[in-house]
């Protein structure tokens, strides 16, 4: 079971489900150590304090906030557990949304949230099949690390999920990244969403998503091990300038057949299955009757 990283409880109006919050992801990056190149030597960065000029150890160290210059306003655990916050003991749900109304550029590192006792089950159960049947997502409130942070509260496989969210204005702004105005053209969009409809999938499961940046670095650190040659890099393909967009769009359909062990022979965008066209576009409203012509004499 992964290790518990904060405890407490998720208010739900004047309904209260203790919790432990575990890590709902792991890291399976490879990671280095610096060294020194001359002999292969650990280099270490040393904690020394400026006062005394000696190195400390970690149970010497705690937080501080820079008030001036010259003055730092100490601050312990004790008094970021004890902030006068509704939200530094409990997850405190402020609102229920539609998940497609919060912009993914919001949503963070997710944590699983388990129900802390026998006492919790029944409301833990309660609050995971009211929001599966709602089909919405909770926004909460909760303190952790030394500042309130915005959450979303989903349900994953019957777990309640919570993603830590930024803040509005944590957010930049993209408009200065816009790039200048450029004309599509109605056949080009059409291969655009063509294309899109060829490359759908129901699933993010197989080979295309696995982590191939870990394995060659693997590779490497094995080959470096046994003293064998270095595995070769592919020579990866220049990008070429995009003189022509349909037939760039050609192409990528029948790439994305192949890839699929589909026939690839194709030399034109497919045409959208009407399901598909039925799904973007919306019903054409019928025409409104005239009215009746008044009776003669009225």
């Amino acid at each position: 079971m992964p290790r518990t990283v904060w405890s407490g409880a998720i208010s739900f109006g004047l309904v209260t489900v203790p919790i432990k919050v575990a890590s709902a992801t792991e890291d399976h990056s490879v990671h280095f150590h610096q060294i020194h190149t001359e002999d292969g030597g650990r280099v270490r960065y040393r904690k020394v304090c400026e006062l005394e000029g000696r190195e400390v150890s970690q149970a010497e160290i705690g937080k501080g906030y820079q008030l001036t210059k010259d003055v730092i306003i100490p601050i312990s655990d004790a008094d970021l557990r004890d902030l006068p916050l509704p939200t530094a003991r409990a997850i405190e749900i402020v609102a229920f949304v539609p998940l497609d109304s919060v912009d993914p550029i919001r949503i963070a590192e997710g944590y699983y949230l388990i129900a802390d006792g026998q006492v919790a089950a029944k409301p833990y159960k309660l609050l995971t099949q009211a929001l599966a049947r709602s089909s919405r997502v909770a926004v909460a409130k909760y303190a952790w690390s030394g500042r309130e942070r915005l959450g979303l509260l989903r349900v994953r496989d019957d777990t309640l999920v919570l993603h830590a969210m930024r803040w509005p204005d944590e957010i930049r702004n993209p408009a200065e990244l816009l790039p200048d105005e450029a004309a599509v053209s109605e056949e080009e969009l059409e291969g655009a969403l063509a294309l899109m409809e060829t490359m759908t999938r129901d699933d993010l499961q197989g080979p295309d998503f696995k982590d191939r940046y870990t394995e060659a670095l693997q590779k490497i650190i094995e080959a470096k091990r046994e003293d064998h040659a270095l595995p070769q890099p592919e020579e990866p393909e220049k990008p070429g300038k995009i003189l022509d967009l349909m037939a760039a769009l050609n192409q990528s359909v029948a790439q994305a057949r192949e890839s699929r062990g589909e026939p690839a022979d194709v030399h034109e965008i497919p045409k959208r299955s009407k399901n598909a066209a039925a799904r973007k576009t919306p019903a054409k409203k019928a025409p409104a009757k005239k009215a009746a012509s008044r009776k003669r004499g009225a």
